[in-house]
């Protein structure tokens, strides 16, 4: 600690990043990255990107971009926002959309995505944790009650569940005094996303990113799509931020991927097949799999303690993410890989348990 800090920094827990080892023959499957790169196209764009307009800011608005998403979602550039990667929106979202305490607390799962509750620290927002089911699923009609705001992921992380649009917009329709946010890092992969219900509902706001399905993990790109309103008051949030959030090779890198729908949708099935396979190995293996529909999968044996699997694995050269919180300490989440990558796996895996 300093003396030079604010306040409230001295109490702040910040986020814990998934691991980036800094060396070689490693097999990652801990951060839920794609395991295909990105289109050729996006690359070619970025290279023909780096030119003398380097020296000019970007556009503010990055309004192009805007009317891409615009156009592949079927709707209007004013009712989407983007920022640098999903993270930066969701922190503008937590602090412009989500801090109303004299209508209750901000409401989220208990096992999600851990950056909820380090954003409300942040801001200051009361929120409450929400129980998942004994299953693990999100149960939507415990959210039917006062609070500030409601934001959760579908699919959920780290569970892999996904929710189906009619029990998204059964909330809406019983919760229209606050913002509902839903968090589709991983929709791509066996979902359907609730942009379709944002004409309905003023009070809906999605948000995604390319990390995951377009491959851009390294370019930190995030957009959220919503009503007028909702957008405008993300705009004023940022501008009083950073009017710049996205530079000209993040720009061209994002419609060059939403340009190339062949490599998105090659891509995302990969995924999937591989995702149904590896469920089906670990389950022959004796392992327990949450029925993902994500780009990883939550499993746990019953014979083996998370931990020591995971850290043999490592021993191995394979890092998967162990979590050690309650309820899901025992279970590990695997990032889907290539093929030759999820054969590896699944052969230490049963190496192990026969040891």
């Amino acid at each position: 600690m300093s003396s030079y800090w604010s306040d409230f920094v001295k109490d702040l827990e910040p986020y814990s990043p998934g691991e980036q080892p800094q060396i070689n023959n490693i097999t990652k499957l801990n951060t839920n990255e794609n395991p295909y790169g990105p289109s050729p196209a996006v690359q070619q764009s970025i290279c023909d990107a780096v030119n003398d307009d380097l020296r000019r800011y970007p556009p503010p608005d990055a309004q192009q971009l805007r009317q891409k998403i615009a156009d592949y979602y079927q709707l209007s550039a004013t009712q989407v926002f983007v920022g640098n990667g999903s993270d930066e929106v969701l922190a503008h979202v937590f602090n412009g959309l989500l801090n109303h305490p004299q209508k209750g607390p901000l409401l989220f799962p208990d096992i999600s995505y851990s950056f909820y509750p380090v954003y409300c620290q942040l801001y200051g927002i009361s929120f409450e944790k929400v129980p998942l089911s004994v299953d693990f699923c999100i149960d939507l009609t415990d959210y039917e009650r006062a609070n500030g705001g409601i934001i959760f992921p579908n699919p959920n992380a780290p569970t892999g569940l996904l929710l189906g649009l009619n029990t998204i917009e059964a909330l809406l329709q019983k919760n229209s005094q606050s913002v509902v946010v839903v968090d589709e890092a991983y929709i791509d992969f066996g979902g359907q996303t609730a942009a379709a219900l944002i004409d309905k509902y003023s009070h809906l706001l999605v948000v995604q990113t390319l990390s995951k399905s377009r491959s851009l993990a390294g370019m930190r790109i995030g957009f959220a799509m919503g009503s007028k309103k909702l957008i405008e008051g993300l705009d004023r949030v940022k501008n009083s931020f950073n009017s710049y959030p996205l530079g000209h090779l993040q720009i061209a890198a994002s419609i060059a991927a939403f340009d190339d729908q062949k490599h998105f949708q090659s891509t995302t099935q990969k995924v999937i097949s591989e995702r149904e396979r590896v469920i089906d190995q670990l389950e022959k293996l004796g392992f327990e799999v949450l029925p993902s529909q994500a780009n990883f999968v939550l499993t746990c044996h019953p014979k083996m303690l998370a931990e020591i699997l995971a850290d043999t694995l490592r021993e191995q050269g394979i890092i998967v993410r162990h979590f050690s919180e309650p309820r899901i300490d025992k279970f590990l989440r695997i990032t889907i890989g290539t093929e030759a990558q999820n054969n590896l796996l699944i052969n230490s895996l049963k190496q192990i348990l026969q040891a």
